[in-house]
Protein backbone atom coordinates (compact mmCIF):
# COMPACT_ATOMS: atom_id res chain seq x y z
CA UNK A 1 0.00 0.00 0.00
CA UNK A 2 1.33 3.52 -1.02
CA UNK A 3 1.86 6.63 1.76
CA UNK A 4 -0.97 8.82 1.39
CA UNK A 5 0.05 12.11 1.01
CA UNK A 6 -1.61 14.74 3.37
CA UNK A 7 -3.40 18.24 2.29
CA UNK A 8 -1.48 21.24 2.22
CA UNK A 9 -2.61 24.30 3.85
CA UNK A 10 -3.69 26.70 1.19
CA UNK A 11 -4.12 24.70 -1.72
CA UNK A 12 -6.97 24.02 -3.45
CA UNK A 13 -8.61 20.46 -3.90
CA UNK A 14 -11.00 19.16 -6.71
CA UNK A 15 -13.22 16.55 -7.51
CA UNK A 16 -12.25 15.02 -11.49
CA UNK A 17 -16.22 13.33 -11.37
CA UNK A 18 -18.27 16.16 -10.06
CA UNK A 19 -16.30 19.69 -10.13
CA UNK A 20 -16.52 19.92 -6.14
CA UNK A 21 -14.01 21.69 -5.30
CA UNK A 22 -11.91 23.21 -1.60
CA UNK A 23 -9.57 25.04 -0.11
CA UNK A 24 -7.51 23.14 2.44
CA UNK A 25 -7.52 25.75 5.97
CA UNK A 26 -5.95 23.94 8.75
CA UNK A 27 -3.54 21.16 8.39
CA UNK A 28 -4.06 17.23 9.95
CA UNK A 29 -3.63 13.82 8.70
CA UNK A 30 -5.28 12.59 5.46
CA UNK A 31 -6.91 13.37 2.13
CA UNK A 32 -10.15 15.21 1.33
CA UNK A 33 -12.11 12.88 -0.86
CA UNK A 34 -15.33 12.76 -3.13
CA UNK A 35 -17.18 9.92 -4.49
CA UNK A 36 -14.47 7.31 -2.84
CA UNK A 37 -11.55 8.72 -4.52
CA UNK A 38 -9.09 11.05 -3.44
CA UNK A 39 -9.53 15.00 -4.99
CA UNK A 40 -6.68 16.60 -7.38
CA UNK A 41 -4.70 19.45 -6.42
CA UNK A 42 -5.57 22.49 -8.25
CA UNK A 43 -2.39 24.05 -9.52
CA UNK A 44 -2.15 27.60 -10.16
CA UNK A 45 -2.35 29.69 -12.90
CA UNK A 46 0.78 31.93 -14.10
CA UNK A 47 -0.34 35.79 -13.31
CA UNK A 48 -0.27 37.66 -16.92
CA UNK A 49 3.36 40.30 -16.89
CA UNK A 50 3.27 44.17 -16.60
CA UNK A 51 5.94 44.41 -18.89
Amino acid sequence: MSEIENNQVGKRYRCEQCGLGVMCAKAGPGRFTCHHRPMVMVSTKPLPSTD
